[in-house]
């Protein structure tokens, strides 16, 4: 049986800026999760001989490989914001998986069973759904003649009411083996091949990736664990400069721009530690660098 503990946190590196927030990251994951927590980088291949040897041996300091996946031909036209669904595709060893965006920093000591739950995929949802009316699923779910789930939630920060549901791709918990009906990954990015054939469907850049993950998950024969607001704490938006809540324990945030991460007084926090785990604050001077970096 699947072990829950099992688990690799696996995130997108790519110059300019994710290869300095994947930095961040990594130090927050080396901070808050136990120590036999797997954690992989990944570059589209073309970009590799772009990373800062600052990130390298970063990287090797704490613990984590940059490993390499393709690009090319994989979406037509190209999609950047599917690299996510490119490197879930990538094998790894372990028996679940958690992607998890580059502008993401953990700020309390967590574990794989808060966000692993067998036959499931954990994800957040959306903060908000702009891009479309609710009407838009009838094309989706009638071009993947899958049925549209009956259960309705309330997205996270803007919502009229509870929707059908929308996820955030921003964190997201999946096992590795396949479940009878293939492995998710591939699911995944099936359906959001067909989903991106829909003549007329609008917003598919850059939304695509979002939009079809609900659908993704029961199309894999799992079900989806919606994890709450505290573990994947999207600011922005009507957050912006606000401070998090006090009467919470908020375990992840996905501050979207460094601009929100100072915004909540956390851009310390983030370089104390990459401190910590490397002896720098900024990961070009592990390069011999003096230059400072966000």
């Amino acid at each position: 049986m699947p072990d829950a503990r099992n688990l690799t946190i696996f995130y997108i590196v790519e110059p300019p800026e994710y290869e300095i927030l994947s930095c961040y990251l990594l130090a927050s994951i080396r901070s808050h999760f136990p120590g036999d927590v797997k954690a992989v980088g990944y570059c589209p291949e073309h970009r590799y001989h772009e990373l800062h040897p600052g990130v390298h041996r970063a990287h090797e300091l704490m613990g984590s490989e940059i490993r390499t996946f393709s690009t090319q031909d994989r979406f037509d036209p190209a999609y950047p914001h599917g690299n996510k669904i490119l490197a879930c595709l990538e094998q790894r060893d372990s028996d679940y998986s958690m992607f998890v965006d580059s502008d993401v920093l953990f700020l309390n000591d967590n574990t794989p069973e808060n966000l692993v739950k067998p036959g499931h995929v954990s994800c957040s949802m959306a903060a908000s759904m702009l891009w479309a009316e609710q009407s838009v699923w009838d094309d989706i779910y009638g071009a993947l003649d899958v049925p549209i789930p009956t259960e309705r939630y309330k997205l996270m920060r803007r919502s009229k009411g509870p929707v059908i549901p929308y996820f955030s791709s921003g964190l997201v918990v999946f096992p590795e083996k396949d479940t009878g009906n293939g492995r998710f990954p591939d699911i995944w990015y099936e359906t959001a091949q067909m989903v991106d054939k829909i003549d007329g469907l609008e917003k598919k850049r850059p939304y695509l990736d979002q939009m079809t993950l609900p659908a993704a998950i029961r199309r894999a024969g799992l079900d989806w664990n919606i994890l709450p607001e505290e573990q994947h704490y999207i600011l922005g938006g009507k957050l912006k400069k606000k401070p998090l809540p006090e009467d919470r324990e908020i375990y992840t945030i996905h501050y979207r721009n460094t601009q929100n991460l100072k915004d909540v007084g956390h851009m310390k926090t983030a370089r104390n530690y990459l401190q910590e785990h490397t002896g720098e604050k900024f990961f070009r001077r592990l390069a011999g660098d003096d230059e400072n970096t966000v």
